[in-house]
Protein backbone atom coordinates (compact mmCIF):
# COMPACT_ATOMS: atom_id res chain seq x y z
CA UNK A 1 0.00 0.00 0.00
CA UNK A 2 1.64 3.32 -1.15
CA UNK A 3 1.46 6.44 1.16
CA UNK A 4 -1.20 7.68 -1.02
CA UNK A 5 -3.43 5.21 -0.21
CA UNK A 6 -3.95 6.31 3.31
CA UNK A 7 -7.20 8.33 3.75
CA UNK A 8 -8.15 10.63 6.52
CA UNK A 9 -10.01 7.12 8.10
CA UNK A 10 -7.06 5.17 8.12
CA UNK A 11 -5.23 8.05 10.01
CA UNK A 12 -7.47 8.32 12.29
CA UNK A 13 -7.64 4.82 12.97
CA UNK A 14 -3.95 4.70 13.58
CA UNK A 15 -3.73 7.68 15.62
CA UNK A 16 -6.97 5.64 17.74
CA UNK A 17 -4.33 2.54 18.06
CA UNK A 18 -1.62 5.04 19.22
CA UNK A 19 -3.12 5.92 22.13
CA UNK A 20 -4.69 3.12 23.48
CA UNK A 21 -4.97 0.42 21.40
CA UNK A 22 -5.67 -2.13 23.89
CA UNK A 23 -8.80 -0.42 25.40
CA UNK A 24 -9.97 1.21 21.97
CA UNK A 25 -12.76 -0.68 20.26
CA UNK A 26 -13.50 -0.54 16.70
CA UNK A 27 -16.75 1.05 17.59
CA UNK A 28 -14.71 3.76 19.47
CA UNK A 29 -13.30 3.93 16.43
CA UNK A 30 -16.06 4.03 14.38
CA UNK A 31 -17.90 7.25 16.19
CA UNK A 32 -14.75 9.23 15.97
CA UNK A 33 -14.33 8.42 12.43
CA UNK A 34 -17.96 8.25 11.86
CA UNK A 35 -17.68 5.42 9.78
CA UNK A 36 -19.45 1.83 10.59
CA UNK A 37 -17.83 -0.58 12.75
CA UNK A 38 -17.45 -3.48 10.33
CA UNK A 39 -15.91 -0.41 8.06
CA UNK A 40 -12.99 -0.32 10.92
CA UNK A 41 -12.47 -3.78 11.00
CA UNK A 42 -11.62 -4.30 7.68
CA UNK A 43 -9.45 -1.30 7.70
CA UNK A 44 -7.51 -1.79 10.61
CA UNK A 45 -7.39 -5.73 8.69
CA UNK A 46 -6.19 -4.54 5.57
CA UNK A 47 -3.65 -1.99 7.76
CA UNK A 48 -2.31 -5.07 9.24
CA UNK A 49 -1.88 -7.18 6.23
CA UNK A 50 0.11 -4.30 4.61
CA UNK A 51 2.16 -4.06 7.20
CA UNK A 52 1.38 -0.87 8.35
CA UNK A 53 0.22 -1.88 11.74
CA UNK A 54 3.04 -4.46 12.05
CA UNK A 55 1.73 -5.31 15.56
CA UNK A 56 0.68 -4.17 19.09
CA UNK A 57 2.70 -4.30 22.14
CA UNK A 58 2.95 -3.56 25.95
CA UNK A 59 4.51 0.20 26.89
CA UNK A 60 6.73 -1.32 29.59
CA UNK A 61 8.26 0.59 32.45
CA UNK A 62 11.55 -1.23 33.10
CA UNK A 63 12.87 0.86 35.91
CA UNK A 64 9.73 0.36 37.76
CA UNK A 65 9.88 -3.67 36.49
CA UNK A 66 13.76 -3.98 38.51
CA UNK A 67 15.19 -2.86 35.25
CA UNK A 68 15.84 0.54 35.98
CA UNK A 69 19.03 1.32 33.36
CA UNK A 70 18.01 2.43 30.03
CA UNK A 71 21.26 2.81 28.02
CA UNK A 72 21.82 4.10 24.59
CA UNK A 73 25.10 3.03 22.24
CA UNK A 74 26.30 4.52 19.51
CA UNK A 75 27.65 2.12 17.52
CA UNK A 76 29.75 2.28 14.07
CA UNK A 77 29.50 -0.74 11.82
CA UNK A 78 30.41 -1.24 8.23
CA UNK A 79 27.97 0.30 5.53
CA UNK A 80 27.71 -2.95 3.92
CA UNK A 81 27.15 -4.87 6.98
CA UNK A 82 24.79 -2.67 8.85
CA UNK A 83 21.49 -3.66 8.07
CA UNK A 84 22.10 -7.14 8.09
CA UNK A 85 23.69 -6.79 11.94
CA UNK A 86 20.40 -6.07 13.62
CA UNK A 87 19.01 -9.18 14.17
CA UNK A 88 22.21 -10.63 15.56
CA UNK A 89 22.41 -7.05 17.81
CA UNK A 90 18.41 -7.88 19.35
CA UNK A 91 19.45 -11.28 19.87
CA UNK A 92 21.61 -10.00 22.54
CA UNK A 93 20.05 -10.18 26.10
CA UNK A 94 19.22 -6.69 27.18
CA UNK A 95 18.78 -5.25 24.10
CA UNK A 96 15.18 -3.88 23.42
CA UNK A 97 15.64 -2.27 20.38
CA UNK A 98 17.98 -1.19 17.47
CA UNK A 99 17.84 2.01 15.00
CA UNK A 100 19.52 1.82 11.93
CA UNK A 101 21.00 5.01 10.99
CA UNK A 102 21.74 6.72 7.29
CA UNK A 103 24.05 9.67 8.59
CA UNK A 104 26.55 10.40 10.05
CA UNK A 105 29.46 8.01 11.18
CA UNK A 106 27.03 6.53 14.16
CA UNK A 107 24.96 4.20 12.43
CA UNK A 108 23.27 1.57 14.39
CA UNK A 109 21.76 2.94 17.66
CA UNK A 110 21.04 0.40 20.38
CA UNK A 111 19.22 0.32 23.16
CA UNK A 112 19.93 -1.79 25.87
CA UNK A 113 18.06 -2.14 29.84
CA UNK A 114 19.51 -3.76 32.93
CA UNK A 115 19.50 -3.61 36.25
CA UNK A 116 23.02 -2.54 37.09
CA UNK A 117 26.25 -1.82 35.15
CA UNK A 118 27.28 -5.62 35.23
CA UNK A 119 24.09 -6.39 32.77
CA UNK A 120 25.09 -3.45 30.29
CA UNK A 121 28.69 -4.23 30.21
CA UNK A 122 28.13 -7.76 28.50
CA UNK A 123 25.99 -5.81 26.05
CA UNK A 124 28.96 -3.33 25.22
CA UNK A 125 31.04 -6.14 25.16
CA UNK A 126 29.07 -8.32 22.68
CA UNK A 127 28.78 -5.35 20.01
CA UNK A 128 32.70 -5.08 20.03
CA UNK A 129 32.58 -9.09 19.70
CA UNK A 130 30.69 -8.48 16.33
CA UNK A 131 32.86 -6.08 14.75
CA UNK A 132 31.31 -2.89 15.58
CA UNK A 133 32.27 -0.05 17.53
CA UNK A 134 30.92 1.77 20.10
CA UNK A 135 31.29 5.07 19.85
CA UNK A 136 29.05 6.64 22.92
CA UNK A 137 27.13 5.14 25.98
CA UNK A 138 24.43 7.29 27.04
CA UNK A 139 22.37 6.30 30.09
CA UNK A 140 18.69 7.83 29.83
CA UNK A 141 16.77 8.93 32.36
CA UNK A 142 13.54 9.00 30.81
CA UNK A 143 11.95 8.17 27.74
CA UNK A 144 8.26 8.93 26.72
CA UNK A 145 6.23 8.92 23.44
CA UNK A 146 2.99 10.19 21.97
CA UNK A 147 1.07 9.45 18.76
CA UNK A 148 1.70 10.94 15.50
CA UNK A 149 -0.30 13.87 15.38
CA UNK A 150 -0.03 13.46 11.47
CA UNK A 151 -2.47 10.91 11.66
CA UNK A 152 -5.02 13.78 12.79
CA UNK A 153 -6.56 15.25 9.73
CA UNK A 154 -5.34 18.11 9.42
CA UNK A 155 -2.10 18.09 11.48
CA UNK A 156 1.15 17.91 10.19
CA UNK A 157 4.15 17.23 12.51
Amino acid sequence: MASEDIDDVDRAILHALQEDARNMSSGDIAERTETSDSTVRKRIQRLESDGIVKGYSADVDYGASGFPLRMLLFCTASIPERGELVSDVLAIDGVISVQELVTGEQNLLVTAVGESDSDITPVAQELLDMGLTVADEVLVRSHETTPFGGFVSGEQS
